[in-house]
């Protein structure tokens, strides 16, 4: 297992210096965040991001994330040029030494929220989402949080009216049809891509979702067995569907996990849900159970800290401060430690 550390470039408020004094830590989750979307990421920008890493003794071994153009997951006839660019930029980022790419299959939104700064007992603030909140909002005239600047009103309108009519069995075929053009790079690379699932994991504003539990993982292994085609294990995103026994899932899918997003979220309803600290205590999933069946089913991937509050006066991204994260990752260390040793002496 190697703890890694999302930083979002030279534009972050979080400096390399702070993510490398955080015990444990080997390196960072990144991405050329400036290029649009389905062009080729250019070879220096790529070397930059690795050399300030590598400056402050951390490694760039994960990418999150090289975006998957909507024409690739509506089946465009502009799809194989887009999906030649993005195979381009998996040769890229293996030169440098990248290993893994996080990447998502989520039409037009890639998460929901319905508050970003859910105020809690304890003083912090966090992520939440409330699904009645959410279903209330109309889909002509929609304000997300967080989402408010992605799209102009028409151009949110016009995405929605081209999956008017997808099906979820069409938007499969396409992520296949994406991964089988993309594995003769991977090979190539030494690259392992590793699919976020869909957050949270059900349908919404029409709109189909097809990476939400177990039986999406059987049929994507079914339908692209190389071994380079792997899955991000986001406790969180899956987590929130209480049919999805998230420490059953961790052993069931270690060897395909290269990546995993551990956080913890607890239960406010049938389907919603706030993010608190990592701990098992502080909400609904087991932590310790899910890194004891990672480790004892043979995960040998990267892990990162997922969704901090905002804590100790901090007022970072939205899930996405040092603090709450930072903790997170000594405390998930720990876990790791624990179990490897326990397992040792079996």
């Amino acid at each position: 297992m190697k703890m890694t550390f999302r930083w979002y470039g030279e534009k972050d408020s979080i400096p390399l210096s702070f993510i490398r004094q955080i015990p444990g830590m080997s390196g960072v989750v990144t991405a050329v965040y400036d290029i649009p979307v389905g062009e080729v990421w250019p070879m220096d920008r790529i070397k930059r991001l690795k050399s300030l890493c590598d400056k402050a003794g951390l490694e760039m071994e994960v990418i999150e994330s090289v975006p998957v153009h909507e024409d690739i997951k509506l089946g465009r006839p502009t799809r194989d040029r887009l999906i030649a660019n993005y195979a381009e930029t998996i040769r890229r980022l293996g030169k440098v030494g990248v290993r893994c790419i996080c990447y998502n299959f989520m039409p037009v939104f890639d998460w929901l929220r319905t508050n970003l700064h859910t105020p809690r007992a304890d003083g912090s603030n966090a992520l939440s989402y409330c699904h009645e909140e959410l279903m209330a909002l109309d889909p002509h005239n929609l304000h997300l949080p967080g989402w408010d600047e992605s799209y102009t009103q028409d151009e949110l309108e016009t995405l929605l009216s081209a999956y008017a009519d997808m099906t979820h069995e069409q938007l499969f075929d396409n992520l296949v049809y994406f991964l089988n053009g993309i594995m003769p790079a991977c090979d190539e690379a030494g690259i392992n891509m590793a699919i976020h699932p869909d957050d949270p994991p059900w349908d919404m504003f029409g709109l189909p979702r097809i990476i939400t539990g177990p039986e999406s993982y059987e049929k994507l292994f079914a339908a692209v067995p190389d071994l380079h085609n792997g899955i991000t294990l986001c406790t969180g995103s899956l987590g929130a569907a209480r049919e999805n026994d998230m420490v059953k899932m961790a052993g069931t899918l270690a060897k395909r996990s290269y990546f995993a997003h551990l956080r913890q979220i607890g239960f406010a309803g049938e389907k919603d849900f706030f993010e608190c600290g990592h701990q098992t205590a502080e909400g609904s999933l087991d932590m310790y159970g899910i890194v004891k069946a990672l480790v004892e089913n043979g995960f040998d991937g990267y892990v990162r800290p997922d969704h901090g509050r905002n804590i100790w006066g901090e007022d970072g991204k939205p899930g996405y401060g040092l603090y709450d994260r930072a903790l997170g990752a000594c405390y998930l260390t720990g876990l790791f430690e624990a179990v490897e040793k326990a397992s040792a002496l079996k």
